[in-house]
């Protein structure tokens, strides 16, 4: 195949992706006039937005393995004329379990991440397997598309266009995705390889690292991608269209910087990205945790009041900057999982996606618990907060305190963790 096929399949393959992440996060943005109209707190604020995650979650071991067998092509396909039904019928809904058993099955779409990944992954050599999992992986920019398109469309027709809308787009995607994609020849279930060999992997503790690493940057991309709407609009008091598109500066660089991370990941090792990824993102919560705040210092002059707190400006700011470390720390792990299992990647990119999707169904139900429980708005950074700094302690007993970190690049077609191992012997 040549490098302009090669290009042109990554780019429809990426394009499929970015439909179905917005189709993924639909409810983030039409979730805040539902809300609204079925007067739901914060659980089940947090049920209906992330029960899609859910499905998208749960079905990418199994599609992950059906595209080591069957090739990507095939299952991308299937996928997004498939679910284009579920979608549809998402707008005449008009009870919270209607929407759930909805969402459950146009869910699916989340799943894409694990037929693609390995689809795209097996075109490229390992050198450039990085880079091409990463803008592969860009699709994630849906949420951010999603954030610009779902507000217009819900302004002039009502939030029930947005998903009819999304159903046509889904059609016409695998329309073109058929036609410009290539037939997935390298699949190892084309090889003959048996699905107990491919299934095997379940008893490396690299995958489960992978798996915890995953967990993180892409459960809480996916979280915060739908949760971030409704915190601008009561947190700040803007309005659902004010409110995505300021959500947008967290989920847009988060998608489009992916495809950086992972030309960083090819040059100085997955282990090193990671690192500096968690510690980005602890920072970042740590000042994003901080809730509005107002006291009064007792002087010599009489009571002097005080206001500590973000302003849309700041928090915005940080929020990109944490969009930014997930960003890098989705590609790394991925680098992780193709320099380590290049003949299981359909199964293992299943296995690590399914487990940082579930992140992303875990994490909005648990902000809405928590947001109900204490009454801050700030509080899903706290929770996330607490969790990043529980990694960072597990990825320096398990890795740091035996390798250096941002050592020299790597050579060419060898892993970061190879090359270290090497320097140390």
């Amino acid at each position: 195949m040549s490098n302009l096929r090669r290009i042109v399949v990554l780019g429809v393959t990426t394009w499929a992706f970015v439909v179905c992440f917005a189709v993924w996060v639909m409810f983030g943005v039409i979730g805040i006039p539902i809300k609204n109209e079925l007067g739901l707190n914060g659980v089940e604020f947090g049920l209906l937005t992330s029960t899609p995650v859910l499905t998208g979650a749960l079905f990418r071991l199994p599609l992950g393995i059906w595209t080591d067998r069957f090739g990507g092509r095939i299952v991308m396909f299937l996928l997004l004329v498939g679910c284009a039904a579920p979608v549809w019928f998402s707008s005449y809904a008009s009870r919270l379990w209607q929407f759930l058993l909805l969402g459950l099955a146009l869910g699916l779409v989340g799943a894409s991440f694990a037929v693609g990944t390995p689809y795209v992954a097996r075109l490229f050599t390992k050198e450039r397997r990085g880079f091409a999992m990463g803008v592969f992986g860009a699709g994630t920019s849906g949420a951010a598309i999603n954030m610009f398109i779902a507000p217009a469309l819900m302004a002039r027709y009502g939030w029930q266009f947005v998903p009819k809308f999304y159903a046509v787009a889904l059609l016409a995607t695998a329309l073109i995705f058929w036609f410009l994609s290539a037939p997935d020849v390298s699949a190892p279930g084309k090889s003959g390889v048996p699905l107990r060999q491919q299934l095997a992997v379940f008893k490396d503790l690299r995958v489960w690292k992978y798996c915890q690493y995953y967990s993180i940057v892409f459960g809480g991309f996916t979280a915060l991608s739908v949760w971030m709407p409704q915190y601008f609009v009561k947190e700040y008091g803007l309005s659902v269209a004010e409110a995505s598109l300021l959500a947008a500066c967290f989920s847009l660089p988060a998608g489009v910087l992916r495809a950086v991370g992972g030309w960083l990941a090819d040059r100085y090792g997955a282990h090193d990205v990671t690192w500096w990824v968690l510690w980005a993102a602890w920072i970042s919560l740590f000042l994003l945790s901080y809730p509005q705040t107002e006291f009064i210092v007792h002087t010599i002059r009489g009571p002097a009041q005080f206001h500590i707190g973000l302003s849309t400006l700041p928090f915005t700011l940080l929020l990109f900057a944490l969009g930014v470390a997930f960003a890098c720390g989705m590609a790394s792990t991925f680098k992780y999982v193709g320099d380590d299992f290049p003949e299981n990647m359909g199964v293992v990119t299943g296995i690590v996606g399914m487990v940082g999707a579930l992140g992303g169904f875990v994490l909005p139900i648990i902000f809405g618990i928590v947001l109900d429980w204490l009454g801050i708005n700030s509080s899903c950074f706290m929770f996330l907060y607490g969790v990043v700094w529980v990694s960072l302690i597990l990825n320096y007993t398990t890795e740091v305190r035996r390798l250096p970190v941002m050592g020299e690049p790597i050579p060419a077609g060898a892993s970061a963790v190879q090359t270290k191992m090497g320097a140390l012997s």
